[in-house]
Order: C-alpha cells, then structure tokens, then sequence
C-alpha cells in the first residue's frame, strides 16, 4: 500500500477481542477499508477518537432483549464526541470450545454478562447440569482465553466470526432467547455530519426535579410532531436523586422545526446537548428479513 492509500484507511475503535460483535458492527458500518483498533473498555473507544488516535469508534448502546448499555450512556456526556451514524446488528450467539471437547465436558461457560442476558433460558437449561455461568469482560475475549489457557472443560458465548478466528468449535448454535435479537451500534467522531434523507437525532438534557418537567420538557417534540424513538434517564452524577434524559428523535437538526423543539426545550431544561444528527438506519425487523 502506497503512503496516499494508507492515508485514506480510517482508525476505527472498537471494545473487545478480534471477533467481537462491534468489530462485526464496524466492518458493516464502515467498510472493509479500515484499521480495526481493538481497546480493553469503552472508556478506551471514547479516549482514543477524542484524542485523534482513532478517527472513529464503533460502540453498542442497546440491545433488543437485554436494554441499553449504560456505561455507554454515561461516557456520551463525558466526552466531547458526536454521533454520526448507527447501524443494527442481528446477533446469534454460538457455544464455542475447544475441537473434540463435547457439552458433557464443559463446567464453565464464560462471556459478556450482556450476552448472558440475552440468553438467560438456554443458559438455565445447561446450569442444571452443573455448569457454571462466569460473567467476563466480552464476548470474544471469552472465546481468546479459552484458547490460550487450554481450557478444554470450558466453553465460550460469542458469534461465529470468533470461533472462525480463534479455531475453535462450535458446540451449539442460536442460544439467544429470541430469534429477534438486534443490538444497535453507534459510530462516534470528533467531527458531527449533516444528514440527507431519513435521520434521526440524540440528546441529553436535565432539568429542576419539579411535578410536570418530563411532561412540559418531551411536549416541544409533541408540538411539532416529532417522533420519539427512545427516551432512557440516567442519574445525574454528583448529585444524589437527580437524573439525565436521554433521547433519540426522528429528524436532523438541519430541519426548521427540531433547532425550534430544542431551542424550546432549552427554555425548560436546565442544560441540553445534543450528540448529533445522522443517517437512521434501517429498522431491526426489517434488516431480518
């Protein structure tokens, strides 16, 4: 590769291992013609492109069965980044061990405690055979560590993408609890875009904990006609029993009628920031099909 090609390759963060659904998410989102940079933590992804080592970064915000990423909400108010793009990815989670290693070998079973959630029930089947369910930083991590350590009476949840990967097996396949299983990914920048057809906008805001806030505070969307997709409150750090709302509005700020729903917003709210318009992605159910 030339220096002018290499200059052309995006730095794109992800949290995990190599083979971990956000690298799946990245690679989607962005195209293959990008340098994958795996970090340890989320609060990695959002370091790395706010100090320019990473022109993007690739992160889960919620998922279809198991809710939102929390953390993820948390460090979107800590940093000074933008969202500018979101794709949904249709996760299946597999069982993964070592080749020739059988179910009847395993007595632990590691992965993200988020890809436990999603599979509370077949992991409630297999725990009554005594296996232990260990909660672990992600999900391709897990399958990496059985690997290195030998572990052959130990398995892994994770995708296909990360038994492929690590050589591993694939002792059972669709362990989620439902079939409709989408977590969806955000991309962050440093730098916010200026969305063309279909978009959609997220935003932060709080106000003085007083009896109709939410109701006056959500009624400059009603007004305008603007559709909510996601509303989610967080505790506002630092002080005790007050709390941030997060929402996701369909509509770009480059529209008349949402810079007036937040500028009304303002007049109500105590502080607003807005994440960022961009390109809505397609929704769940229909990129199943």
């Amino acid at each position: 590769m030339d220096e002018s090609s290499a200059a052309d390759v995006l730095r794109v963060a992800f949290q995990g291992e190599r083979g971990a659904y956000s690298e799946q998410a990245a690679l989607d989102l962005l195209g293959e013609r990008i340098e994958l940079v795996p970090c340890a933590t989320f609060d990695e992804v959002f370091a790395c492109v706010e100090a320019g080592e990473c022109e993007h970064g690739v992160v889960p915000v919620e998922n279809s069965l198991a809710g939102s990423l929390h953390r993820v909400y948390d460090l979107l108010l800590q940093h000074d980044l933008y969202i500018v793009a979101e794709y949904n990815l249709r996760i299946s989670h597999c069982l993964i061990a070592h080749p020739g290693v059988s179910l009847a070998d395993i007595r632990q079973i590691y992965s993200h405690p988020m890809a436990l959630a999603q599979c509370e029930e077949s992991l409630r089947e297999l725990g009554r055979n005594g296996i232990e369910i260990v909660a672990a930083l992600d999900t391709a991590g897990s399958v990496k560590w059985i690997k290195e350590q030998g572990l052959c009476d130990a398995a892994a949840i994770a995708g296909e993408r990360a038994a492929e990967i690590y050589g591993l097996a694939i002792l059972r396949r669709e362990l989620e609890d439902e079939a409709a299983n989408y977590t969806r990914f955000i991309a962050l920048s440093r730098e916010a875009v200026t969305p063309t057809g279909e978009s959609k906008t997220s935003l932060a805001f709080a106000g003085q904990n007083e009896p109709g806030l939410l109701f006056r505070c959500l009624s400059a969307f009603a007004l305008r006609d603007i559709d909510l997709t996601k509303i989610e409150s967080r505790p506002l750090r630092g002080v005790p029993w007050e709390y941030v709302f997060y929402v996701d509005f369909l509509g770009s700020m480059s529209e008349e009628r949402c810079r007036r729903a937040i500028e009304h917003l303002k007049e109500m709210a105590t502080f607003v920031r807005v994440f960022g318009s961009y390109p809505r992605a397609r929704a769940a159910w229909v990129e199943g099909q």
